[in-house]
């Protein structure tokens, strides 16, 4: 009798139709299965949240299935009454639950730090450290002392259970999968070195608002370089200054190697995190003979090829406001 009994009750688990378990609802369970936990103790801890009814069923369905050493640890989001059948599957895949992080284009290291501590709960201290960890920059090849600039802006799916070093690696492994091969010849045609195109696009990054303008604003940029003139860029010196703010003449005058109004060239590194759109700008820039721009109320630029060109529309901007 007892045989045929658990057969029956087995053969209705496997099948998911025990009715207090399969009316699956939204609503989910965050669980952890530590390493190392055994079947007996992943099903106490599945009872013990009420995912399951009984945790004598639960093993026992585990090992005819022959899926009883398969379990994998991890946290899980396990939706409220899914059967025996469908929360071993989820342990057994071993996909653990998710958070959801959005990195923003042009956000600095510190900002970025700073996201994933409100999203994610990883202290921000703990992100920037393992920006700067040396093999991960050595896996990559960025010869900065940090990963500023390739922590790809984008939307991951992050385990909840990550830890900072976890974060820093999948944002910088996404920046290499969205650079192109054919990008690399263009270095070459360019004279530049990739990190020199991710630090100009940066730099493009923080200046566009208006995102046609971004080619123009890069052409600009390649025309100064080009000339030996000094790049001039206010993001610079809003970087320099370690905060976001309105620019006031004095500030122009900071002693710091990533204010390009006091240097020459680039400066020594990215001062944000560019997105594709601004690395396609610094690799291809348009075909202008521009040498200034400022922008307009409403975020676009006025282009010019000449000083007295660029004061005149400075002074007609000013005129309009």
């Amino acid at each position: 009798m007892t045989v045929r009994w658990l057969t029956a009750v087995a053969a209705a688990v496997a099948m998911g139709c025990l009715p207090a378990e399969t009316d699956v609802t939204e609503e989910s369970v965050q669980l952890t299965i530590p390493r190392g936990a055994t079947l007996g103790a992943a099903a106490d801890s599945l009872h013990a949240h009420d995912l399951i009814s009984s945790p004598a069923l639960f093993r026992f369905y585990a090992i005819i299935s022959g899926r009883e050493r398969a379990i994998q640890a991890g946290t899980y989001d396990v939706p409220r009454g899914a059967s025996n059948r469908e929360i071993l599957a989820i342990l057994v895949a071993g996909r653990p639950a998710e958070a959801r992080l959005v990195i923003l284009e042009g956000l600095t290291l510190q900002e970025v730090a700073d996201t994933i501590q409100r999203q994610l709960g990883i202290p921000a201290d703990s992100v920037v450290i393992a920006a700067s960890d040396s093999a991960t920059r050595s896996t990559l090849r960025v010869p900065g002392p940090t990963l500023e600039g390739y922590l790809y802006p984008s939307t991951y799916l992050v385990p909840v259970d990550a830890g900072a070093s976890d974060v820093v690696r999948q944002v910088t492994k996404e920046f290499a999968r969205r650079w192109r091969p054919s990008w690399n010849a263009r270095l070459e045609s360019l004279e530049m070195s990739r990190h020199e195109i991710v630090i100009l696009a940066s730099i493009i990054e923080g200046e566009v608002r208006y995102a046609p303008d971004r080619p123009y604003v890069s052409s600009v940029y390649h025309n100064r370089l080009r000339r030996g003139m000094r790049l001039q860029a206010d993001p610079t010196v809003v970087y320099a200054l370690g905060r976001r703010r309105r620019l006031y003449e004095k500030d122009y005058l900071i002693q710091s190697p990533y204010n390009t109004y006091q240097v020459d060239g680039l400066p020594p590194g990215p001062i944000g995190q560019p997105s594709d759109q601004s690395l396609r700008a610094a690799l291809y820039p348009a075909a202008s003979p521009f040498l200034y721009f400022v922008a307009r109320t409403d975020g676009q630029h006025v282009f010019s090829e000449t000083y007295a060109e660029h004061l005149k529309e400075i002074r007609e901007i000013r005129g309009r406001n």
